[in-house]
């Protein structure tokens, strides 16, 4: 059977063989027994569903095997026997373009080189899910190679509702991930009613098919750290920055650290995880030995090196071991999944990995209890390097809030309204004033004919496209131009595409817009293929998350989730071919609400009048919003906004003098 033949046939009517379990391959950990003997009656009746009544009695002990040994019914059997990873967009059988681009984005979020646990069709983050099951996957891309440009088709949390009328100019795909009733929405509600198949995480771009491997977030970091030593009046080189995770996100961090040209220490628990980083090349070296680690450190500080360094081992190893040699941190932080802290984004000191996982599946409260234990450790090195003049920020992974969860001393002395903790978020002390505040965020695309030329043709275009607008650009903005200018020119020579032949820079609405309509006109003359756009999630409008995307918003607003519900509904009826909006990306379930899109670019004057309506919208919506909670240069940029387009027309706020509240 050919790809495209296995692709139309979807659920297969004979099914196939049982699948050979791959232990090479990185697995997701077993997840803990939560349903009662009745509930797990009911998750399997939930899968048996997907198939006809013939072969239930082969799937159903296979199935349940399955709940018992990982937690979750994954379907292994219908694995697909093809490579899965981002074709070019032709190879795709569908009966539109934007169909078989969204095809493509699926795979490639799978792909092996860029899925956390692919088999389990987790992209990164631990419990980011493309999908909950390869029943849910066979059948959704039956339905996009099927769907006509008459058709959207519904996707509930993984699972393919269905194709229902709509209209060429409705997005092609509507995603929803995990929208929990807010009552049901706490850690063990997931592990619940994930484990019944009737909900799953999409993470942030894991389940809106936008994820593009570490690069997606490797120009953030970059950013966050090049500021950080801005903000501490340090070149880069030869100084230190120490964190941790080498997952999906979290990967970014070691190649970050070299571009900004610093000496970058990040930890790993996972051996696999940790070797697949090193393949690939975003790690110089690996280390498993502290006092050799220490010995490397010192070296790279006297002779100024620009080098990344995984370790093999608990960052609290690492944080407390530099302290007693007295090794001087610059930069501190951490990105390990603590959204998901039962559950394997977040492991315990002193017990090996191995045992770690057999504590998580088979403890999980003593699992839970050595994990609050480690954070308060965690957060006493943090506080000692701290008091000898270590810049630590948050790094939007629920760190600080988990460890304050645990009774960490990581409280404020002296607390304000959004600023509780000892230690900002990066929000609220970089991306957010700097960046967020004037409508700058991560951008990116894809060429969906997978030619690395087109990739460098599209670099060149954006280019070019950002230099003539920094020429006119106010001076409030010309760091964030300079510094995307920088960005691109160097994205070839950094290697950093994954999987498929992606790019990311931080550009705000007229850089969007114009980028995107230069590439439109280039796809007409036929100079490059069809190109997706999209943007992460952690964006100015896209998500409402307190702790991270919208913690330097101070009017008491940051709790409320209007901004990312506009912006996904907003998107969808101004021309987005797909949208998808989540319960939990990033900092953890119950805690957020994040909305992304997708948008092809195939060269026609309809993409044309696609992109800026949906752009504009897009970038200004968070703007606004920024604005009323009286962020200044986000009252700048909002002002600059309708000045450009005068049917835009956004209530500015009136400043009240603060002596004069001072005075009640």
């Amino acid at each position: 059977m050919t790809f495209q033949e296995a692709i139309l046939q979807g659920i297969p009517d004979i099914i196939p063989k049982p699948k050979v379990f791959e232990p090479q391959i990185n697995h997701a950990p077993k997840r803990k027994e939560i349903l009662s003997d009745q509930e797990k009656k009911l998750a399997l009746q939930n899968a048996l569903r997907y198939f006809e009544p013939k072969h239930h009695k082969i799937l159903l002990p296979e199935f349940k095997s399955e709940l018992e040994r990982y937690g979750r019914i994954y379907m292994y059997r219908f694995r697909p026997e093809y490579k899965i990873y981002a074709r070019p967009i032709d190879d795709y059988p569908a009966k539109n373009k934007q169909a078989a681009a969204i095809m493509l984005m699926i795979q490639n979020n799978l792909d092996y080189a860029v899925a956390q646990h692919p088999h389990e069709l987790i992209t990164y983050g631990g419990n980011g899910a493309v999908f909950s099951n390869w029943a849910q996957y066979l059948l959704t891309m039956q339905y996009l190679a099927t769907m006509s440009d008459e058709q959207t088709l519904v996707m509930y949390s993984g699972h393919p509702m269905g194709l229902f009328p709509s209209h060429k100019d409705a997005p092609r795909v509507v995603v929803t991930n995990g929208m929990m009733i807010p009552n049901y929405s706490k850690p063990d509600d997931w592990e619940k009613f994930n484990a019944l198949g009737v909900t799953q995480y999409g993470q942030m771009t894991a389940g809106s098919y936008m994820y593009i491997g570490p690069q997606g977030i490797v120009h953030g970091t970059t950013i966050t750290v090049l500021n950080g030593f801005r903000k501490i009046k340090k070149e880069p080189k030869g100084n230190l920055f120490v964190t941790s995770g080498l997952g999906g996100m979290s990967g970014a961090q070691p190649k970050a650290g070299n571009i900004a040209g610093c000496i970058t220490v990040c930890a790993e628990v996972n051996p696999k995880i940790t070797q697949v980083r090193l393949d690939q090349g975003w790690i110089d070296e690996k280390i498993t030995n502290l006092d050799e680690l220490v010995n490397r450190v010192n070296i790279a500080k006297e002779k100024n090196e620009t080098v990344s360094i995984a370790y093999l081992g608990n960052v609290v190893d690492v944080w407390e071991k530099f302290d007693q040699e007295n090794i001087h941190i610059d930069l501190g932080s951490d990105q390990t999944s603590l959204h998901n802290p039962w559950a394997g984004g977040y492991y315990p000191v002193d017990i090996s990995f191995e045992d770690a996982n057999e504590m998580m599946a088979n403890e999980p409260e003593l699992f839970k209890k050595k994990v609050q234990e480690t954070l308060r450790r965690h957060a006493d090195a943090i506080n000692k390097h701290t008091a000898k003049g270590t810049y630590f920020f948050d790094y939007g992974n629920a760190f600080l809030l988990e460890a304050s969860r645990a009774g960490a001393n990581v409280m404020s002395d002296n607390p304000t309204i959004g600023r509780e903790f000892k230690y900002p978020s990066y929000v609220q002390d970089i991306m957010g004033p700097m960046c967020f505040d004037y409508g700058f965020g991560p951008f990116r695309w894809v060429c969906a004919s997978g030619k690395p030329e087109d990739l460098a043709k599209t670099d060149t275009i954006a280019c070019e496209v950002l230099e003539d607008i920094m020429k006119n650009s106010p001076h409030e903005i010309q760091q964030q131009m300079a510094d995307n200018i920088q960005w691109i020119k160097g994205a070839q020579e950094n290697n950093l595409v994954v999987g498929s032949q992606a790019r990311i820079l931080y550009a705000d609405a007229e850089g969007r817009m114009k980028i995107a309509n230069a590439f439109n006109d280039a796809i007409a003359k036929g100079d490059i293929g069809y190109v997706v756009l999209g943007r992460d999630h952690h964006d100015v409008s896209g998500t409402d998350s307190p702790y991270r995307e919208t913690s330097n918003i101070y009017d008491g607003s940051r709790f409320t989730t209007d901004m990312a519900i506009h912006n996904v509904i907003g998107d969808s009826f101004r021309g987005a071919t797909w949208v998808s909006i989540h319960n939990g990306g990033g900092v953890g379930w119950g805690e957020v609400i994040n909305g992304g899109f997708g948008m092809v670019l195939d060269g026609t004057k309809d993409a044309e009048r696609r992109l800026k309506s949906m752009l504009f919208w897009d970038v200004n919506n968070g703007i606004s919003r920024r604005s009323w909670a009286r962020n200044e240069g986000a009252i700048f940029a909002i002002k600059r906004a309708m000045e450009v387009e005068p049917n835009l027309k956004v209530t500015i706020p009136n400043i009240v003098d603060d002596n004069i509240l001072d005075s009640l």
